[in-house]
């Protein structure tokens, strides 16, 4: 027999499911939206890159502040845009309604309608930042607050302010499985997300949440397919042990956690949109799964599903934003590979591979694509070592301030590149480089140190030298 908790659980979801149902119709986008980051060398021009966004059938399209000069080339393309007030004003924001009011004064009126902005975002990812807890977590909402009274008092009611959240949101992260166990994060579900699911709530606007299931698979490949994360589960089911709901794609089992999590908290009709979502097609050897095969599938299965507005088990017909990371590549951005390895198109503007956002050409119709060769993990030894583009085009300053960073971290790391040591020989730029960035990864992998060194380095299966002895870890 169920217990009361259960049953009381099942009730408000079944109410819960009701609500939702009457904003079934709330959003009509044409095709997937697409997040356009700029944040790489010898980009397209804006320009140019509607029209890739053309190409690939977009329907939206988010960016992640104000630039007047893709604001401009959105105007007149009739996509809904996103718009975003950056992270480190928002304690200015908040602080003060005349900040707020000039901030929409000079980032959205001289664009606005003929650019037809959609969603104001205040902020990005906020709450996964712990070093700004107490600097902004808490102005968050009277930052959104001062933004809506500025379009208030200029007349503008069609442009919805929100902010987008990661996963991490919830207790136990992207993977709070059941969802019906999900909740939010004791540390914020009371000081920030009710108050922000009151203003969502108050003003009819979304709980704009970043949803991966490439990062819930590739932290659980023993226990989660992969068809599964890729909308190709065939017979694999997940029921939830309480709500008694079938699931058949991860994304569905990710937003009704946040779903639940919000009804936990009294607002289980708040709408949901995907501010972003998507598969990288590309990824360091020390990760699985990140290729253009998975990428593909990825995408165009996420065309294909949303172009039949099918929600998900807990809200059944439920339309929402979906937007797709990324337009580009982007190789300047830090952190592991799989960060620069998110886009449609390669930074001269080449598509990675053939898709159609609005969901519309049958899948059968594709070329065949490359096989994956990564979707298990690398077993042998890994070196960091100068990349092969920093080489060629080699910046003595960059690389000696990022070899000089290398050789202050940790115990001995550059001792064998001395004058008169065993690796001194050759007496070259990229050879100590190479040992510098090597030496320093070895030693603090196990703690998150990435090989990257401001896209100087990258990883390598093959043993570069005699004196890239420093044993890898595996």
């Amino acid at each position: 027999m169920a217990s009361r908790a259960e049953l009381k659980l099942v009730f408000f979801l079944f109410s819960f499911s009701l609500a939702a149902a009457a904003y079934v119709g709330s959003y009509g986008g044409h095709g997937l939206g697409v997040n356009y980051g700029r944040v790489a060398d010898d980009l397209p021009s804006p320009r140019h890159s509607v029209e890739l966004l053309r190409a690939a059938g977009a329907g939206s399209v988010k960016i992640y502040d104000a630039n007047p000069g893709v604001l401009r080339a959105l105007a007149g393309t009739h996509w809904p845009v996103s718009i975003m007030v950056p992270n480190e004003i928002i304690p200015d924001v908040a602080a003060s309604a005349a900040v707020a009011d000039r901030w929409v004064a000079e980032n959205l009126v001289p664009y606005y309608p003929a650019t037809r902005v959609k969603f104001l975002l205040v902020g990005n990812e906020i709450l996964s930042d712990y070093s700004i807890a107490n600097s902004t977590w808490p102005r968050l909402v009277p930052a959104m607050e001062n933004i809506h009274l500025s379009l208030r008092k200029r007349g503008i009611s069609s442009v919805k302010i929100g902010t987008t959240l990661a996963m991490d949101a919830l207790v136990d992260g992207a993977f709070p499985r059941p969802p019906s166990a999900a909740a939010f994060r004791p540390d914020i579900a009371e000081s920030v997300v009710r108050p922000l699911l009151h203003f969502l709530n108050g003003t009819n606007s979304y709980y704009f949440v970043d949803a991966y299931p490439y990062f819930v698979w590739s932290g659980n490949n023993l226990t989660v397919q992969l068809d599964y994360a890729l909308f190709q589960g065939g017979n694999t089911r997940y029921v939830d042990p309480v709500t008694g709901l079938t699931y058949t794609n991860l994304l569905d089992e990710m937003l009704d956690a946040v779903s639940i999590a919000m009804a936990k908290l009294g607002y289980g009709s708040v709408k949901l949109a995907i501010a972003e979502t998507g598969w990288p097609n590309g990824c360091d050897y020390d990760q699985i799964g990140g290729n253009v095969h998975n990428a593909a599938i990825y995408n165009r299965n996420l065309a294909a599903r949303m172009a039949k507005n099918p929600g998900t088990p807990l809200r059944p017909g439920a339309k929402m934003p979906v937007f797709v990371f990324s337009l580009y590549n982007e190789d300047l951005k830090g952190g592991p590979g799989t960060e620069r390895h998110w886009g449609l198109y390669y930074a001269n503007g080449t598509a990675v591979y053939e898709i159609d956002l609005t969901g519309r050409r049958p899948l059968s119709s594709y070329p065949p694509l490359p096989a994956p060769e990564n979707n298990t993990p690398y077993k042998g030894p890994i070196w960091c070592v100068m990349s092969a583009a920093a080489t060629k085009k080699l910046n003595e300053t960059a690389v000696g301030n990022a070899l000089t960073y290398a050789c202050g971290q940790g115990n001995g790391t550059c001792d064998a590149i001395q004058p008169g040591k065993k690796c001194y020989l050759p007496n070259t730029t990229v050879a100590h480089a190479s040992y510098a960035f090597n030496s320093y990864w070895q030693q603090f992998r196990k703690v998150g140190a990435t090989c990257y060194f401001n896209n100087l380095a990258e990883q390598t299966i093959k043993d570069p030298s005699k004196c890239s002895h420093t044993p890898p870890a595996l």
